[in-house]
């Protein structure tokens, strides 16, 4: 991620500062440390003085608590020592006194020469012998790094002893216990200071960073503004964009002044290539055909948007690439340009490829482009023939349709009326039959039934020719396919056809009529359902592509001859005996009604597949 400058300077001064306070910092948790460990070791050493006066005070006082040794031996006098002091309750309470009030100290001891207990706060010790721990001075000779590391790591234990004599030899000693775990406790409320302080620092500084950089850039930021100014196209206020440092004799009051100059000179240049390309996008965003400009070192230098549906690569993509790498080793498109390294020939040419709509024929031809007989490039033409075939196709279809729904509508008025005169002429000559004869009858209600399927076929004209009055509303199509798929699901099980839906839940609503639409899908159903009549597969599917909405619907079954595809939705015809042939072409209308477009793909003896193409309601 690109940082900003004023957030660089900010981080640097940050930066400096925090180096100094971390160094300020390890200074002053060194210094509690030390404080931490020297009062550790002074109250030790205190207390232990004291215990020992209290030991010393045990044995005077064991005559009076008739306690004196047997004998001179050291075994008598270990054991006078050891009753004295267990029945001597002021030692108890000095002992006592001492864990309640010294935070660091969690163990007396007073134990022989030895190291066999007499007396100890732990009631386990007494007549066992209690193993040396590291002397606590040993922990303040080390170095800081090393201190901060045994406080903090799993706590462990050193003691401050006082040795006493008996007789002028060493008898014993008076052993206190200091553990790590308490040490830590008692840096804690320094620490906790240190922490308030380099929090203050922080803020402080990031605070001074902050202002010290927005001083120290505000220039740049008005020179910045001058800059997307002109970026923009407001070449003539790129003075007033200057602010402070363009009215100002220093280095960015200059920088500034001739920003403003290069502003100036390049509006008309600006002025000129925008007319140019507005003129340029206009042409190329009408064309359905691709054009790719080359430089004359095969580098593309313009992109057409519909270039971009052949290429599958958007026009930011391509732009300043090479010929060799737009079209690299084993792409549709290289053998069909007879590309060989960077030169791109003179060539015409048609070929299969794979574009963001499916696969597609395609035409490709190259032009290259001379002046004054030397080589300045090469301009290619990228033409989907599928699509101008199928343009083609729906467009004779809509001029036949409507061809026909002027003629049928004439035919259908002109019919109609002497089709009700005749009705009124047999219902009179049936009232005016002598006798009512079995055979003029029969030959009545013959010209009746008649007259009735002649009514029926004008009205299905005027049906298909009249206008139809469209609904329009948000629709989403996922929920209209399902419901199509369980008005036929009867008939489609009735058929053995399985059904597969493929309906993509993130295709944006259309603007359709629901009921239309509905009918539409169901006639493509309906007729892939009788092209199966053995049983198949029926898949409906729904898709994304661009700005359409692709409804598909595809069967497995014979497939449409060649010779009918060009009469496939035209109004009556049909190859199903029996069929109305008015389905298809109903179909068809209705997607012209959503200024949508419809196209199939068939292959006899696989299958039909047709595609409704609707606009997106964005």
């Amino acid at each position: 991620m690109q940082l900003r400058l004023r957030t660089k300077l900010t981080l640097v001064i940050t930066g400096l500062v925090l180096v100094v306070v971390a160094a300020l910092s390890l200074v002053f948790v060194a210094q509690i440390t030390v404080e931490a460990l020297e009062q550790a070791n002074e109250q030790a050493e205190f207390v232990g003085r004291q215990v020992f006066a209290q030991t010393r005070q045990s044995l005077r006082d064991a005559p009076e608590q008739d306690v004196r040794p047997r004998s001179q031996s050291a075994e008598d006098l270990r054991d006078y020592v050891q009753r004295a002091l267990e029945v001597h309750s002021g030692l108890h309470a000095q002992i006592e006194s001492v864990l309640a009030y010294s935070p660091n100290i969690d163990e007396v001891t007073i134990a022989d020469v030895a190291g066999v207990a007499f007396l100890s706060s732990d009631a386990s010790l007494p007549g066992h012998v209690v193993p040396r721990r590291p002397p606590l001075t040993e922990l303040l000779s080390q170095n800081f790094f090393t201190q901060i590391k045994t406080i903090y790591g799993p706590p462990r234990n050193y003691e401050v002893s006082y040795g006493f004599t008996m007789g002028g030899r060493p008898f014993g000693d008076v052993r206190l216990r200091v553990t790590t775990a308490f040490l830590r406790k008692s840096m804690a409320p320094g620490l906790k200071r240190l922490e308030i302080f380099v929090l203050g620092a922080l803020v402080f500084t990031l605070a001074l960073a902050a202002a010290v950089s927005w001083a120290t850039l505000r220039p740049l930021a008005a020179i910045s503004e001058q800059l997307d100014r002109i970026t923009a196209g407001e070449f003539d206020t790129g003075a007033a964009g200057a602010g402070a440092s363009g009215e100002t004799g220093d280095e960015l009051g200059q920088v500034s002044r001739k920003i403003t100059k290069v502003g100036q000179q390049l509006r008309g240049v600006h002025e000129i290539f925008s007319t140019l390309r507005e003129n340029m996008d206009q042409m190329m965003s009408g064309l359905e055909d691709g054009l790719l400009l080359f430089s004359r070192d095969a580098r593309a230098v313009m992109v057409s948007p519909a270039a971009e549906k052949f290429l599958a690569a958007s026009g930011k993509q391509l732009l300043g690439r090479r010929a060799s790498e737009i079209f690299p080793p084993g792409h549709a498109l290289r053998a069909a340009l007879r590309l060989d390294g960077e030169e791109l020939g003179e060539v015409t040419a048609e070929t299969e490829l794979e574009t963001s709509e499916g696969r597609r024929r395609v035409r490709v031809s190259v032009q290259e482009i001379e002046e004054n007989g030397e080589r300045r490039g090469a301009l290619m033409t990228l033409r989907d023939l599928d699509s101008i075939e199928n343009i083609s196709t729906q467009l004779q279809v809509s001029e036949r349709l409507a061809a026909l729904g002027r003629i049928t509508a004439g035919v259908a008025h002109e019919v109609k009326n002497p089709l009700n005169s005749m009705r009124l002429w047999l219902e009179n000559l049936k009232e005016s039959l002598p006798g009512r004869e079995a055979g003029a009858m029969a030959a009545v209600n013959v010209l009746d039934k008649e007259i009735d399927r002649l009514d029926t076929v004008v009205k299905r004209f005027l049906d298909f020719t009249r206008p139809t009055e469209v609904h329009l509303e948000a629709t989403q199509l996922a929920g209209l396919l399902r419901e199509v798929l369980q008005v036929a699901g009867p008939q489609l099980r009735k058929a053995r056809i399985r059904t597969t839906e493929m309906l993509a839940e993130d295709v944006p609503e259309v603007y359709a009529d629901r009921a239309l639409l509905k009918q539409a899908v169901l006639n493509l159903v309906l007729n892939a359902a009788e092209a199966m009549p053995n049983g198949g597969d029926l898949r409906v599917g729904l898709q994304r592509r661009g700005e359409m909405a692709e409804i598909m619907v595809s069967d497995s079954g014979q497939g449409i001859a060649a010779e009918h595809r060009q009469k496939i939705f035209q109004l009556f015809f049909t190859t199903r005996p029996g069929g109305s042939g008015i389905g298809l072409a109903s179909t068809f209308r209705i997607v012209q009604l959503h200024n949508g477009s419809i196209s199939f793909t068939s292959e006899e003896g696989r299958g039909t597949s047709f595609q409704i193409e609707l606009p997106l309601a964005s």
